[in-house]
């Protein structure tokens, strides 16, 4: 599933003539491209969808949509390991847990 997810503007940065920033989405930080909102600053609140942020959204919409987000799941879903969530998902081991001799499983 792919979804607009609000977050919190923390830096600004021009990298190579692109409007780039570090957002976090509920402690989550990612980079996003900030080229549809040039105005953007920091500490406000945009809506990402795919790496871009699409539009700005006051702060109790955000913290209100994180919250129903991370209620439903939707955050470890949108920015999980995805193997992991695949592999639990079919109900098998996680990727990233290693079979041993002795029939315990290491991370």
């Amino acid at each position: 599933m792919c979804l607009a997810v609000p977050g919190r503007i923390l830096s600004l940065e021009d990298r190579d003539g692109t409007l780039m920033s570090v957002v976090d989405f509920g402690g989550v930080r990612k980079d996003v491209c900030l080229q549809y909102i040039p105005d953007a600053s920091v500490g406000e609140y945009v809506m990402v969808h795919v790496g871009f942020a699409i539009q700005r959204l006051d702060e109790e919409s955000a913290i209100s949509t994180l919250a129903e987000f991370e209620h439903l799941g939707v955050l470890k879903e949108e920015f999980g390991d995805g193997f992991e969530i695949a592999a639990k998902q079919a109900g098998l081991p996680s990727p990233t847990e290693v079979p041993q001799p002795n029939g315990k499983t290491a991370s």
